[in-house]
Formats: C-alpha cells, sequence, structure tokens
C-alpha cells in the first residue's frame, strides 16, 4: 500500500491545529504588551508637556501643585496655572486611557524640585492593575 493514511492526516491536522493556537496566543500577548508601552510612552509625553508648561510659568510654579492629591477631573480655573492643570488632565485621559477617567496626575513642587505623578489603570492592556510613572524635575 502505498499513500498516507487517514490517521496520520488526522494526527498532522491536530498537530497544526495545536500550533496555530499558540501561536494566536502569543500574537495577543504581543498586542496586549504594545498597548501597555503605548501608554506608558504617552505618560511620558504628558509629563514632559507639563513640565514645559511650568517652565514657561516659571514665576508661579506653586500654583501647580495639587497638594498631594491625585487630580482625575477638571475643577474651575482663573489662572495660567490651573488651566495648564485641566488641559493636562484631560489630555492624560484622552491619551493614556482614551477616555476613561482612570487616569490621574499629581504635582508636589518643594521651591523649584517638583515631582510629577501620573498613574493609570492598565488592566486593559494586559497590566495587573495601577501604573505610576514618576518623574522629578528642577524648574
Amino acid at each position: 500500500m502505498r499513500g498516507i493514511s487517514l490517521v496520520e492526516v488526522l494526527v498532522s491536522v491536530l498537530v497544526l491545529g495545536v500550533g496555530m493556537l499558540g501561536i494566536a496566543a502569543m500574537q495577543s500577548v504581543a498586542l496586549r504588551g504594545g498597548q501597555s508601552s503605548l501608554e506608558s510612552t504617552q505618560a511620558v509625553m504628558q509629563t514632559t508637556a507639563i513640565i514645559e508648561a511650568m517652565r514657561a510659568n516659571r514665576l508661579n510654579v506653586a500654583g501647580y501643585d495639587t497638594g498631594g492629591a491625585m487630580r482625575c477631573t477638571t475643577t474651575a480655573a482663573t489662572t495660567l496655572a490651573g488651566n495648564d492643570l485641566n488641559a493636562w488632565v484631560s489630555s492624560l485621559q484622552d491619551t493614556i486611557t482614551r477616555g476613561d477617567a482612570s487616569a490621574c496626575g499629581q504635582i508636589s513642587c518643594a521651591a523649584n524640585d517638583c515631582l510629577i505623578t501620573v498613574q493609570w489603570n492598565d488592566q486593559r492592556a494586559g497590566g495587573l492593575g495601577t501604573r505610576q510613572l514618576v518623574t522629578r524635575a528642577s524648574i
């Protein structure tokens, strides 16, 4: 007898199917990792943006201090610093979490040394929960 038996064909299809499922699982993990990396990059860019806004308004650096609290919503603002903070929080939520209100920011300044913290929910990107990016800058 020559040729391939039906059992051999079924076994090869089964092996090929298991291999394809493994490739699909790896693709899913890679996509989640890419999303997490994108969110981290956006957080760095937004941190740089608020630092540059603070440097542009150097005489009012104290107006950017959030008082040790995470700022997740915009508030009524009458100063340039308040407007910059509102724009920053809105931009955090638009770029990092695509409109989800889980992206928050905190700024603590002592003299001209500021600590900027950005926090967001990373579960959607495959993370375990809340992630934070902390940056120290001299203004």
